[in-house]
């Protein structure tokens, strides 16, 4: 069985989720809860410093964090319909059925600066708040440090139960940085995304995100429980490069006019 690990989005919407998705709670809310005490000392110019924020954003995350209540449900979303960035534009989640959305609950993962790790229904208020960020708390220097031994932890919880699991790694390298991987129960396959124009080979960011997106829904809509079945991704003209690959780090490419 596979667990597709995917970043969050620094775009949000908030605007209603389909009636049939129920939030669920984040499994990591305690250290969220500490988090926020940590980010409601920060003034706005700190914010606007530590995430490179224009004023107007350094604002907008000042009130968000002054008014972050993790005992408080209202206003929250789950997660794969609240973040709206290149990822979530490729997984399309408000096109996927209730089936879908349940399979997807156990196989796929958010990594998040905030909350830690995030299932799809998990409920989250709107928040920005980057895994690079240097947020020094009792744990260390960042948010690296803060998070690193638990995002194992509860991501091996999430694939105890699974037969021959596997992670599939969807994030990106900000986000995959928090995560130790030779303290996962499950082996891993990173996966690149790359265009093809006129015989050369390239990581176009935004397609790239998009595609790690589009890989996930596969993993919901197809049922894929065989990493060896994700060879068969074809969306959007990509295909599997095996001569790209190795055994742990998979390529898919397609050519682009």
């Amino acid at each position: 069985m596979l667990l597709a690990l995917l970043s969050p989005a620094k775009k949000l919407d908030f605007k209603p989720a389909p009636d049939f998705a129920k939030s669920t709670t984040p499994q990591l809310l305690a250290d969220t809860a500490e988090l926020a005490v940590r980010a409601k000392n920060y003034t706005r110019d700190d914010l606007r410093r530590l995430m490179d924020l224009s004023p107007a954003l350094a604002q907008l995350n000042y009130e968000r964090f002054q008014n972050f209540d993790e005992t408080n449900n209202a206003g929250t979303k789950p997660a794969i319909y609240a973040f709206n960035g290149d990822v979530y534009l490729g997984f399309d989640a408000k096109t996927l059925n209730k089936a879908d959305i349940t399979f997807a609950q156990k196989h796929v993962a958010i990594i998040s600066g905030l909350y830690g790790v995030l299932r799809p229904l998990d409920a989250i208020q709107p928040y920005r708040l980057e895994m690079g960020s240097r947020v020094d708390t009792a744990r260390g220097k960042d948010l690296y440090a803060f998070w690193r031994k638990k995002l194992a932890t509860t991501l091996n919880g999430m694939t105890a139960g699974m037969k021959a699991p596997t992670v599939v790694n969807l994030a990106s390298v900000e986000y995959w940085g928090a995560v130790e991987e030779k303290a996962l129960d499950a082996p891993v396959i990173h996966t690149a995304f790359k265009e093809i124009k006129a015989g050369k080979a390239t990581i176009v960011s935004f397609l790239a995100k998009k595609a790690r997106g589009m890989m996930a829904r596969y993993i919901v809509q197809h049922r894929i429980s065989n990493a060896s079945d994700l060879k068969s991704f074809d969306a959007a003209g990509y295909r599997f490069d095996p001569k790209d690959s190795t055994d742990s780090a998979w390529t898919f490419s397609r050519k682009v006019k």
